[in-house]
């Protein structure tokens, strides 16, 4: 069911992406406006994500995300049936609350079903949405904005989220919470809905609508003020909505700021390449599709090899060598040119998916080793908040990168596609990948020992003797 319905919020995500020119045509509007679209979901998963921990542990995981799910469900009818922008615009942020709850709660399930010692079985099933979701989300999108029109981009969720949904009633057992659970910490709620949205938007629409505007100098003041708010609150907070104090667990600090350096990189590098075939070399949105795809066969082949040198090798050295991997092939994007042989294109597209596993599969194996399971919806909640920060960031630098650059030259014949731009960002792509392998060499293998090991049992519901002993550091 986790996987399932995370695989359609991330889809989500890409699949729209592809049907925003038509959506500006459909609604008469402007593209800057329509941008908007895209800016509300992500906003919207900002904003939820941090009180996921709590609704889980309040309510139940197995019932919170079944709510999730129809709510993520119903929001993509509505976007469907959106007769103007406002509309859309509305009902994509009801989306994104749907989804924000989605993956936060999920992965602590999914994580109360794995003991730390079969994680990494874990880690290669996370493995498929996260990668194929991103690969066929421009090829399924130009299909339908191409054949019955761009609200299917929204209706195909439709029978994806009701299986799900059938299928976590009838099949998935309840996972109870802590024991006792506080109120809900709301000047929490507020600072970190605020702070986050202000961040976010900032982020999200500085590229498009440039760092300089008004409207996003204004949000990033304000987000970036109520985020220190935040900390300050939580670190007093006895019961705080983000247990901010998960981040002096030296494994989980190291290995989140990886994951942020590595999520910048790789999906900033996703936001370049199939933008560069598009819109350098007039390919379609399906072709940019086709041609991204073997990044996907990439990973998947990548976390069948992972899983099984990972008890051996640790996470840190993969990691590492998975970011030196991803500098390598964006340094290597930087050199295609419209000639260049489309075998080598794919090539290079496969190895970035290959390093990719290297990066995605130690990360989620090993995060939450030394985390107690008491814990595990906050760690979830903070590991998801970053991953998605680090999503829209990637988007936003080098989006940036290409507006400050510039895409386009004027020639005698007029304007021009001009490749500075998109060689560029694949650059800044490959030195802050080379900045992630070098805080990937500071995770430490010794406290991930617990899920560097050959069990070959089908997973169980964790047991206490599953479990970690405490960390010194007091993390647990």
């Amino acid at each position: 069911m986790f996987i399932t319905s995370m695989f359609v919020t991330i889809l989500d995500t890409t699949i729209v992406n592809v049907a925003l020119a038509s959506m500006t045509r459909s609604f008469d509007t402007s593209a800057a406006a329509m941008s908007s679209v895209s800016v509300a979901y992500l906003v919207a998963l900002a904003v939820v994500i941090p009180t996921s921990g709590w609704l889980g542990d309040r309510f139940g995981t197995k019932q919170t995300l079944l709510v999730a799910l129809a709510l993520f469900t119903l929001a993509s009818v509505l976007c469907g049936l959106a007769q103007n922008l406002p509309e859309l615009v509305a009902f994509r942020v009801l989306q994104g609350v749907g989804g924000g709850i989605l993956t936060p709660i999920g992965m602590t399930m999914l994580f109360h079903v794995y003991p730390p010692k079969d994680r990494i079985r874990a880690a290669r099933v996370l493995t498929v949405p996260t990668t194929l979701a991103p690969a066929l989300g421009p090829v399924l999108g130009g299909l339908l904005v191409d054949g019955p029109g761009w609200r299917w981009v929204f209706f195909v969720n439709i029978p994806v989220g009701l299986f799900a949904i059938a299928f976590g009633l009838l099949f998935v057992a309840r996972i109870e919470g802590p024991r006792s659970i506080g109120r809900l910490d709301l000047p929490g709620v507020v600072l970190s809905a605020g702070g986050f949205a202000g961040v976010m938007y900032a982020v999200s629409a500085g590229a498009t609508q440039g760092w300089t505007s008004p409207s996003v100098v204004a949000a990033a003041v304000a987000g970036a003020v109520l985020v220190a708010g935040l900390v300050v609150w939580q670190l007093r907070s006895a019961r705080p909505l983000l247990d901010l104090r998960l981040f002096g667990n030296r494994l989980f600090r190291t290995i989140n700021i990886a994951s942020l350096l590595y999520s910048v990189s790789f999906l900033g590098t996703l936001f370049v390449f199939p933008l560069m075939l598009q819109e350098a070399f007039g390919r379609s949105a399906i072709a940019a599709g086709l041609n991204t795809f073997p990044e996907a066969v990439g990973v998947m082949s990548g976390a069948w090899l992972v899983g099984r040198i990972y008890a051996a090798i640790g996470p840190r050295r993969l990691m590492a060598s998975g970011m030196l991997g991803v500098a390598v092939t964006a340094g290597l994007l930087a050199t295609v040119r419209a000639d260049t042989a489309p075998w080598l294109v794919w090539l290079v597209m496969f190895v970035l998916g290959v390093a990719m596993a290297h990066l995605f599969v130690p990360a989620q194996t090993a995060a939450f080793a030394t985390v107690a399971p008491g814990r595990t919806g906050s760690a979830s909640a903070l590991y998801n908040a970053q991953r998605q920060f680090g999503m829209a960031l990637g988007v936003a630098v080098m989006g940036s990168v290409l507006a400050a650059v510039g895409t386009t030259r004027l020639t005698p014949d007029g304007p021009r596609p001009d490749l500075t731009a998109y060689h560029t960002a694949f650059l800044v792509a490959a030195g802050i990948a080379l900045a992630g392998a070098a805080a990937a060499l500071l995770v430490p293998d010794k406290e991930a020992a617990v899920t560097m090991t050959r069990d070959t049992k089908a997973p169980a519901r964790q047991k206490n003797e599953d479990r970690p002993d405490p960390l010194p550091d007091g993390s647990r």
